[in-house]
């Protein structure tokens, strides 16, 4: 494939190229989480001080979601994505030959806006898919993004282990350059879809949230079952390290392979969009969050319980994330680079309020509260959705199977 390609195709192999990237790329979010106590006492630095580590890769990411994402829009994604891989690489290559905290945390910091470049694939390979793909398409890269997260904590832990923590951000680097040429030689050229300025293109994401019903809709529902998501892994080893269950740090970490479950719920959704419609999947999927809630509230202090509510409530929100993030993506072709930064935006305060939210309830109620929390946001989740939707049938918007009509 040419990669000048005035009309690209999204080959299997292109598909599996993006997908791998994805991984790659948001691992480099978590590698830092298990590694903090060896990065304190490497560099002497008090444990209270750590926190602004992880808190940078958030911080990162979050600036580029509203700064770098709706470049996408205005610029041939195909050069931007190769920047950002220079960028990635200048960050982690800081963080190997970071000296003092403040370094440390800089580089950490020009990690999380690099890693932009999941937002940037996202859209990207949105827009190859065509309609009648996208939701099997997203749903394939959401799976690689699912699984970097996973996997990235217990990659770096035994990195670390045998060749000290320095070692995994110099292969993080290595992996870093390999996945940005590969990106840079095989991705076709896109043409920009928006001739604004930038202070322009930043202004129009808040036109599109005044402008679109849709988007708003769609991104108010899903931070809210995302905050609910959030609450629940924010307090999770709180609640099995303490009684009843006692479990050591490495047995409350295991608990991460039951949010594999997640994927199963994006290959499915992501596969019955165009025939079963984007409403009806989004709605089972809210159903589904808040039984998986209301199992925990009545049995989260036994293990059998407590994995049956995580599996149901990890199927549901990720069975609902695609079919959701499809009809954004559907609502301007134009624009789907400025769509996607609004609905992960939404996300993102979603799930930081979330985990507030959570901690708190968790220590006011314990994890009968957090779990009535979950139910909650599950809830009011459901409701906003139906009443939106209802409100669309009566304003005369026909709602079709297809995954491009909400």
């Amino acid at each position: 494939m040419s990669t000048q390609s005035t009309n690209p195709h999204l080959s299997r192999g292109l598909l599996l190229l993006m997908t791998t990237a994805v991984f790659a790329t948001v691992a480099n979010l978590y590698y830092n989480q298990p590694l903090l106590p060896s990065m304190g006492e490497s560099l002497n630095v008090e444990e209270g001080s750590l926190g602004w580590i992880p808190f940078a890769s958030q911080l990162g990411y979050a600036a580029a979601i509203l700064f770098i994402s709706p470049l996408g829009d205005g610029t041939d994604r195909r050069y931007l994505i190769r920047n950002l891989s220079i960028a990635l690489v200048v960050g982690l290559l800081g963080m190997y030959f970071s000296g003092s905290l403040w370094v440390l945390v800089g580089a950490t910091f020009l990690v999380g806006l690099s890693a932009n470049i999941t937002q940037q694939l996202l859209p990207f390979a949105s827009s190859l898919a065509g309609p009648e793909r996208r939701g099997a398409v997203i749903s394939t890269l959401m799976t690689g993004l699912t699984a970097g997260i996973l996997v990235s904590r217990t990659l770096s832990g035994f990195i670390a282990e045998h060749w000290g923590w320095r070692s995994v951000f110099l292969f993080a680097a290595g992996i870093a350059a390999v996945m940005g040429i590969l990106l840079y030689v095989f991705l076709p050229s896109s043409r920009p879809s928006a001739s604004l300025s930038y202070p322009r293109l930043l202004g129009s994401m808040v036109t599109l949230v005044r402008t679109q019903p849709l988007l708003r809709e769609a991104a108010i529902t899903g931070a809210l079952w995302f905050a609910a998501f959030n609450a629940l892994w924010a307090t999770l080893a709180i609640h099995v390290m303490g009684e009843p269950f006692d479990y050591s740090v490495q047995q409350a970490g295991m608990f991460g392979f039951v949010g594999m479950a997640g994927i199963i719920g994006a290959k499915v959704s992501g596969r019955l969009v165009n025939r079963m419609g984007a409403r009806f999947l989004i709605s089972t999927g809210i159903i589904l969050v808040v039984v998986g809630f209301s199992v925990m509230v009545l049995w989260g202090n036994s293990l059998p319980g407590l994995i049956t509510g995580i599996l149901l409530m990890d199927i549901g929100v990720f069975g609902a994330q695609i079919p959701n993030q499809v009809r954004v993506f559907s609502i301007d072709p134009k624009a789907q680079s400025r769509l996607n930064a609004v609905y992960m935006l939404f996300y993102f305060v979603g799930a930081s309020l979330g985990s507030v939210l959570g901690v708190k309830m968790m220590g006011a109620m314990g994890w009968t509260g957090l779990s009535l929390l979950g139910v909650a946001l599950g809830a009011i989740a459901f409701i906003h959705h139906w009443w939106k939707g209802r409100s669309a049938k009566k304003a005369g918007v026909a709602v079709s199977a297809s995954a491009a009509v909400p």
